[in-house]
């Protein structure tokens, strides 16, 4: 039996994707959590594969914190992430994070629990529509707190709303908001976040 842990902070998804490979046969134990129940899950599951879409809401630091998570666990256990070709910047974040598995989010479902029996049996697995966009990736220049930060700004959330969302103060994220400008090439705000759109970091 593999212990699967799905981990998405939008609870409908992840329920979907639970739902979806719990039905894929008796081999596979699965759980879902979301960012706050991570390290618990981790630690009191002992997951051999986590499943996480790098569409999810703060993914770049939600990676982060699954690698955290995954170093503190007794039995570590192994990443497979869902993506899109179009965003290599979130593949390259992914591969940063020691990804083994790169399921195309647009493709079939029925190669998601296949992909997830053969990484926790110590394998590799990069969807071909996936491949291309993982070569392609350039290195992100912006931080993981950055990255969100500025993907929350994409979603037109004010300032004190993101430092809300964030535990942060309004200066920090302001701070925050400023570095990604810099460090993307852009104008200003709204240019930043078009780069990294276009860039696929957020």
């Amino acid at each position: 039996m593999t212990t699967v842990l799905v981990v998405h902070d939008v609870v409908l998804w992840r329920k979907a994707l639970r739902c979806l490979l719990h039905h894929a046969g008796d081999s596979l134990n699965v759980l879902s959590c979301g960012r706050e129940e991570l390290r618990r899950a981790a630690c009191d599951e002992r997951p051999e594969v986590y499943v996480l879409d790098l569409d999810c809401p703060g993914s770049p630091s939600l990676l982060e914190e699954l690698g955290a998570a995954r170093r503190s666990a007794p039995d570590g256990g192994h990443l497979v992430v869902l993506g899109r070709g179009d965003r290599p910047g979130a593949l390259r974040t992914a591969a940063g994070a020691g990804a083994r598995g790169y399921v195309d989010k647009y493709g079939g479902t029925d190669d998601l629990p296949a992909v997830v029996r053969k990484v926790a049996d110590g394998g590799r697995y990069i969807d071909e529509s996936l491949a291309f966009g993982l070569l392609q990736a350039n290195e992100i220049p912006l931080s993981g707190r950055e990255l969100d930060v500025l993907s929350l700004a994409a979603q037109g959330d004010s300032v004190a709303c993101i430092a809300r969302r964030l535990n942060l103060t309004s200066g920090t994220v302001r701070n925050y908001l400023a570095a990604a400008v810099r460090k993307s090439g852009g104008r200003n705000r709204s240019h930043a976040i078009r780069l990294a759109n276009e860039a696929g970091w957020i």
